[in-house]
């Protein structure tokens, strides 16, 4: 398959490509390389892997792009709460004018799969304590982040299915893991290094939930669904993630504790978060077939390891931060 990755570079993307290609695709790449090109120095000399420097937002890359693609992987965004919150006006630019644009052009030049991919913090705070939500619950988009990702998954689903057109919405849990382009500003990562490194975390909201999903696992599962008949995932979305991998902040801490038992963490209780949500993954499970190959205890060991084998010199890069 002829597939497109749009944000090749990033933390699932550059787990991806190396991932597909493996599978005998050819795989193009477009990606302004806002962090760094390095992700991509393991697949460059590949003969079936191509690389367009451009921004998303601008319509002669889109065209240039999806030109001769049979499938395009939507990873480009603004990630990220935080992130969205400093600049709104990119974050809107990006995530949603651009991802509109792109749905357009890959439709008009003939593509036939389109995964797009959105988060499980559309769900914002569940309505049952005690719980889990699945896609057939409803959005609470709390950040302009997730409600740019709603406003997309609704386009797409919208866009409809004709037999030649296949849009897949998928929602990710919190990624965690090691990647080629690096991250710790995501939870897991963070508290793990953190906890070794600074002997020190504060936790806000100890007690909410959130699923979480190792990079590997969110790159196969894009696999996954790539490979599987129109007929099972067109207009169709999917969380991704295991059900059993919901887990609270606090949990998250009593489980690097081995790694990190001199550390000192504080707890700032918070009484009320917008986001607090344990989700399903039983769609994803029984309809593909997909199950997890690596929990959150295990990416913790993995993350462990790394910080404590000093590859990386400076953890406050900002390379390693969205």
């Amino acid at each position: 398959m002829k597939i497109l990755i749009t944000g090749g570079a990033g933390y699932i993307g550059s787990t991806l490509v190396p991932l597909l290609l493996a599978k005998g695709n050819r795989v193009r790449v477009v990606d302004t390389l806002l962090h760094g090109g390095e992700p991509l120095l393991g697949v460059w000399s590949h003969p079936c892997f191509e690389f367009i420097r451009g921004d998303i937002r601008d319509r002669s890359t889109q065209q240039a792009a999806v030109a001769g693609m049979e499938a395009v992987v939507h990873l480009a965004a603004i990630v990220g709460d935080p992130a969205c919150a400093r600049q709104s006006d990119l974050a809107r630019a990006v995530n949603l004018d651009a991802s509109l644009a792109l749905i357009e052009e890959s439709r008009r030049s003939g593509v036939h799969r389109f995964l797009f991919a959105s988060t499980c913090s559309n769900y914002g705070k569940m309505k049952d304590a005690n719980g889990y939500v699945d896609e057939e619950a409803e959005l609470s988009p709390v950040s302009l982040y997730a409600e740019t990702k709603v406003a997309v998954e609704k386009a797409l689903l919208q866009s409809g299915f004709d037999g030649k057109w296949c849009p897949t919405p998928l929602r990710f849990a919190t990624i965690f893991g090691v990647s080629q382009r690096m991250r710790f500003d995501l939870t897991v990562n963070e508290f793990t290094m953190e906890m070794l490194t600074k002997k020190r975390l504060q936790v806000f909201g100890e007690q909410f939930w959130r699923p979480y999903v190792h990079t590997r696992d969110a790159a196969r599962a894009i696999q996954l669904v790539l490979n599987s008949p129109p007929s099972k995932v067109a207009a169709t979305v999917f969380n991704v993630g295991a059900t059993d991998q919901n887990f609270q902040k606090q949990q998250l801490v009593e489980m690097i504790r081995p790694y990190a038992p001199d550390a000192v963490v504080e707890f700032v209780h918070r009484a009320e978060d917008p986001r607090d949500y344990r989700v399903s993954f039983s769609r994803i499970t029984e309809q593909l077939g997909f199950t997890i190959t690596r929990t959150v205890a295990q990416g913790i060991e993995e993350v462990a390891h790394l910080v404590g084998s000093n590859i990386i010199a400076n953890y406050s890069d900002g390379r390693y931060r969205n």
